[in-house]
């Protein structure tokens, strides 16, 4: 300090950590080395008063205490005004000058209030935070919505603008199987999707189907319904994907010009819809006459025929549509759409300018689908210890029971006579033994464990009610939603359980040995059921469900295998059945 200066003058500093502060009457000082005049937007405020504020600062512009320098060995003086904030009180200054929030003190908490939804899609072993409650203004006080309001669940939105699918393809090639797996897919990963087939609204508008030249292309009062029946459903696309939540509407027609094409390539640009084409191409007599004898001859427009009337009526049907086809052609005519093209039944395919992540998804569920003949088996594990103890989650032995279970299904597998069969179980210990007895090559996967309750693990329902009340409450409010304190949702389930839905679409012949909630999840998709419906399937212990695909769904038969056991299931709470709203657009349609 110079004999200039008064004591307890501000000082000057050469550590480029510290930010100046400049004396009250002046504009905030450049800082020649950072080259700011303000932190987070936010101007230097001048200090209240001499001594006002004590010891630590908040605001920005005030920079911390200056340290001892060679100028002043024994540090300075206390400052005029306030004292400079400690490094700690700057980080928490230039964080709220960020974000402008006011910064509130945390308090830890095992088990902070509110619900786990609505929640974004999350990668599997990842722990999100929670969102706090919020309390129910409207509700009279006293009441049970009071002390515990219900709060509607929306799922992810996985599309930044609505998206239509377009099929196109001659009759007898699978569109509509493609369209209804692919809606099926959409719907059970959380965006709500709805398939439109203009063929449904050509059968409303013409009751009585007479023969095959309704579709001759020289039949123009036909042609005029064919046209005003398309433009009806598209009308339905457009209410579908702007007042009805939806996200994804599928297209479900031949579309076999350019001229139709261009049509919904207008509507969509009119309304802002991304738009995605996928073609199915197949030049296999068999394949195709096995797709009329399996779907077509069973279409109303053929109940009154028999079945050789039926295959020479749909196959001149098909000629009136090659008189006019018009493939995509993505090298010159089409080169700026975006598309697919399935090749003879996914023998080979063929992408072009895929613009957002739910159209790779969609090309990537495209490519792993098959239509062989093949057989899915799903069991949960052999009764274990905890089921008998009512206990949720763990990882506990088989009980007797459970080990006669696992001998009665080596029996079972043996009986069908299945070549070739993979088994999956997942890494507990009671799948593990369940697959051990049947002496055969079994693969685990992580994927298939049991939901993680969390804090909930190894605990009884009743204890659960007894020691987490509010959690307990929660997740009968909305149990497909709901997220265990450190654990897992349904939804999250769903999301670490889409590798193996993949592989099992890849697969033959295949026995999955899993648990109750993995189950469910399984089922769901295959049976095409809501988020609403899946944490409540009936999946009993000691039973095999054996799935076999269809033409547009799954036969499931279930087979009990006289062990007896404990039952798992509980039924949905009667005060919850209908308090959720049916024009939620995270359901499925």
């Amino acid at each position: 300090m110079t004999a200039s200066q008064p004591e307890g003058a501000q000082q000057e500093f050469s550590s480029p950590w510290l930010l100046p502060r400049p004396a009250a009457a002046r504009q905030p000082r450049r800082v020649p080395r950072l080259g700011w005049r303000r932190v987070g937007g936010l101007p230097w405020r001048p200090p209240a008063g001499p001594g006002a504020g004590g010891g630590t600062q908040g605001a920005l512009g005030r920079g911390p205490a200056p340290l001892a320098s060679r100028r002043n060995p024994a540090g300075p003086r206390r400052p005029r005004g306030d004292a400079a904030p400690a490094l700690p009180t700057l980080r928490r200054s230039l964080l709220r000058a960020v974000t402008r929030q006011p910064l509130t003190k945390y308090v830890p908490s095992p088990l902070p209030p509110g619900p786990h939804r609505p929640q974004a899609p999350r990668a599997a072993g990842l722990s999100l935070g929670r969102r706090p409650a919020r309390v129910s203004r409207a509700s009279p006080a006293g009441s049970a919505s009071c002390a515990m309001p219900f709060r509607k669940a929306c799922g992810p939105k996985l599309t930044n603008s609505p998206t239509v699918i377009v099929m196109v393809g001659l009759p007898a090639r699978g569109k509509t199987y493609i369209s209804k797996k692919l809606t099926r897919y959409l719907n059970w990963i959380g965006v709500p999707t709805k398939v439109f087939n203009v063929g449904e609204y050509r059968r409303e508008a013409v009751k009585q189907y007479s023969s095959y030249n309704f579709f001759r292309p020289d039949n123009e009062e036909a042609m005029k319904v064919r046209k005003q029946c398309a433009l009806a459903a598209l009308r339905d696309v457009k209410s579908y994907l702007t007042k009805e939540g939806g996200q994804i509407a599928v297209f479900d027609a031949t579309n076999t010009t350019r001229e139709r094409r261009h049509m919904i390539l207008h509507f969509a640009k009119e309304n802002d819809f991304k738009v995605f084409f996928i073609e199915s191409v197949c030049d296999d007599p068999s394949v195709v006459a096995s797709n009329i004898m399996e779907v077509k001859i069973s279409s109303p427009d053929y109940k009154d025929c028999n079945s050789a009337e039926a295959m020479d009526d749909f196959m001149k049907r098909i000629s009136c549509y090659e008189a006019s086809y018009q493939p995509l052609d993505p090298d010159k005519c089409d080169r700026d759409l975006s598309l697919i093209k399935v090749i003879d039944v996914g023998r080979r395919f063929l992408v072009n300018r895929v613009q957002d992540h739910i159209q790779s998804r969609i090309v990537y569920y495209l490519m792993n689908i098959h239509v062989q003949p093949r057989t899915i088996y799903l069991c949960r594990h052999g009764e274990n210890e905890y089921n008998l103890q009512g206990k949720i989650g763990g990882d506990s032995g088989l009980s007797s029971r459970g080990k006669k279970f696992a001998n009665a299904l080596s029996k079972f597998v043996e009986e069908q006579n299945l070549k070739d069969l993979r088994v999956w179980t997942s890494q507990l210990k009671s799948t593990i033994q369940t697959a051990e007895a049947l002496k055969l090559p079994y693969e685990q996967w992580k994927a298939l464990n049991e939901i993680d309750a969390g804090v909930c693990e190894e605990l009884t329902y009743e204890e659960i009610k007894d020691t987490y009340p509010e959690e307990y409450a929660l997740r009968e409010q909305d149990k497909y939603y709901y997220r265990y304190p450190t654990g897992e949702s349904y939804q999250d389930l769903v999301q670490r359980l889409e590798p193996v839905i993949m592989e099992l679409e890849r697969q033959e012949n295949v026995l999955v040995i899993c648990h109750q909630a993995v189950l469910r999840c399984l089922l769901a998709y295959f049976l095409d059921k809501s988020a609403e419906e899946m944490p409540y399937l009936k999946c009993p212990l000691h039973t095999v469900l054996k799935l076999t695909p269809v033409a547009y769904g799954c036969r499931v038969e279930s087979i009990y295998l006289n062990v007896e056991s404990v039952s798992t299931h509980r039924e949905r709470s009667e005060n919850m059945k209908g308090s959720r709203s049916s024009t939620d657009p995270s359901r499925k349609h």
